[in-house]
């Protein structure tokens, strides 16, 4: 016997679909709201960062311009990982957002580099640092990205976690990861401006472009090597095979569990099979068994479980099929 039920099904069908579209339209508009700050703000850092003869300001431009980009690339993504299903796409588009998370967090690490070159010629020709500008557009700095996290944030917020639309997928977490650190990045460079002002260490400019880069290179490769997990159908982080393996074969009738898999489509929507064999003996139905193991499934946030019931006769030659 083989089963299959989608856990978006026990929903209540009406409310449960006005929820997911409230959902998405936050998100969406917090990507949206995302996109235009980093635009325009990243063309008052080139010519705040020009007047300044800050590196830091001009190279964190640079850096917010390929994101503007990046993140107009997640917004159409999005959209067409909202799709429904099709015989060529069976399990939808949702996939498709992952594309923009991998663009989005290659590009930061091109920025990185780009930030550690620019930190670099600021050393061999160093320049005065109009500390005062570099304050102001800190504190402005700290305001846009600051305002933007919180929106895309809030939009992933709420009731929904442990479903399948629960928490920020790999996309939305790549984009709120730049907009914190940028808000960090901006503390470090009002925090610098005042140093620079009451001493004239113009050096310090350098350093903090190298300690930004840094900082985001270190995280933004994190999330790439998540990204790619996910893309590689690797375990999702927040399931225990093993402990759900340990918990399904104590169900009563169920005599063995194999060939069981997990993964998922887009950092929180996940998939799930497994073979189960049931005993002869057990005064209780397959459908009922069947019933139990879909259960805990999804208690292990599996939301697209596939079961097949076999018996001590027809299983599996080899448990590891």
């Amino acid at each position: 016997m083989n089963s299959h039920k989608d856990s978006n099904s026990t929903c209540n069908g009406h409310e449960h679909q006005h929820e997911h579209v409230a959902y998405s339209n936050t998100k969406k508009d917090g990507l949206t709201l995302a996109f235009w700050l980093n635009l325009f703000f990243s063309i008052i850092e080139v010519i705040g960062g020009i007047l300044t003869n800050s590196t830091a300001i001009i190279a964190d431009a640079f850096h917010d311009f390929m994101d503007a980009g990046a993140i107009g690339l997640a917004i159409l993504m999005e959209k067409i990982s909202g799709k429904k299903r099709t015989s060529n796409f069976s399990y939808g588009y949702k996939r498709f957002s992952l594309l923009s998370a991998l663009g989005l967090s290659i590009f930061l690490l091109v920025g990185c580099i780009t930030m550690l070159i620019a930190a670099y010629n600021s050393f061999i020709n160093p320049k005065e640092v109009h500390s005062i500008g570099m304050l102001w557009l800190a504190v402005l700095g700290l305001a846009v990205n600051g305002f933007a996290f919180l929106r895309i944030k809030n939009g992933g917020d709420g009731h929904h976690h442990g479903h399948s639309h629960g928490g920020h997928n790999h996309n939305s977490q790549s984009i709120m990861l730049h907009l914190l650190e940028d808000v960090l990045g901006w503390a470090a460079v009002l925090i610098g401006s005042v140093v620079i002002y009451f001493t004239g260490w113009n050096w310090i400019d350098g350093v903090l472009t190298i300690g930004i880069a840094l900082f985001i290179g270190f995280n933004a490769s994190k999330n790439l090597v998540r990204t790619i997990k996910v893309m590689l159908q690797s375990v999702p982080e927040n399931v225990n095979l093993h402990q759900l393996q340990t918990e399904l074969q104590q169900i009563e009738g169920v005599t063995n569990i194999h060939d069981i898999h997990v993964w998922t489509l887009d950092g929180s929507y996940n998939v799930g099979s497994l073979h189960a064999v049931v005993s002869h003996t057990t005064v209780k139905s397959g459908q009922d068994i069947l019933s139990d193991i879909i259960v805990v499934m999804q208690e292990y946030n599996i939301q697209h479980p596939t079961v097949q019931i076999e018996t001590i006769d027809n299983q599996c030659q080899f448990l590891g099929c």
